[in-house]
């Protein structure tokens, strides 16, 4: 039997929050490693790319979410068989990804430069991101980013949104997501209704 070692920070969202819902649905143990950032930073340089998540499969690390989601995913049937749908679901969590790359620099900046960075972030890149994902929506139907049904895009946008409009990111207005793209707004709690879903947090507790 294939074992499972997913590793990743001791929160509920982030990169690896849909990989551990894909893995609840698709009814596969794994091993849930949570770290704290100091226990990164102690860890940090064995790890293949300097970053988490890593799943071990069978003792053989693997990186990079996006691909670990397309794993993962088609195990849990949440990645779609279809290729053009298979590029949409693609599309979305590649954005996402893109995205993360103009957040993560702000972490761990404090006072004037991490309020200065963030509002940076909400005149631009962020907008425009928030606006890109709604139009991606939109083109999937309005209520999945692809294959018409519950896929890894749906999840990985979802934990990201819900991040937003729980006031995460500080300097981030929580009503940012539902001024600019109020379809993602109802998407996350459309997504956070979903049987798996709910499954995954209610065995968190």
């Amino acid at each position: 039997m294939t074992g499972y070692r997913l590793t990743y920070f001791d929160f509920d969202g982030g990169r690896a929050e849909p990989i551990r819902i894909a893995f609840h649905k698709a009814g596969i143990d794994f091993e849930d490693i949570r770290i704290s950032f100091p226990e990164f930073g102690e860890m940090r340089e064995s790890t293949r790319f300097n970053s988490v998540p890593v799943l071990e499969i069978d003792y053989t690390a693997v990186t990079q979410s996006n691909a670990l989601s397309r794993y993962v995913g088609k195990m849990a049937g949440l990645y779609p068989v279809d290729d053009l749908q298979a590029l949409y679901c693609d599309e979305t969590m590649d954005a996402l990804e893109d995205l993360m790359h103009y957040v993560v620099p702000s972490f761990g900046l404090q006072g004037e430069e991490l309020k200065s960075a963030r509002q940076k972030l909400v005149d631009g890149w962020l907008s425009v991101y928030l606006r890109g994902l709604g139009d991606l929506l939109g083109r999937g139907g309005g209520k999945y980013f692809a294959d018409n049904r519950l896929t890894m895009a749906d999840l990985k946008v979802f934990v990201q949104t819900r991040s937003l409009r729980a006031g995460t990111l500080d300097h981030v207005p929580s009503d940012l997501v539902d001024r600019l793209a109020p379809g993602l707004a109802e998407h996350q709690e459309r997504i956070e209704a979903e049987s798996c879903v709910v499954a995954y947090y209610a065995s968190r507790k």
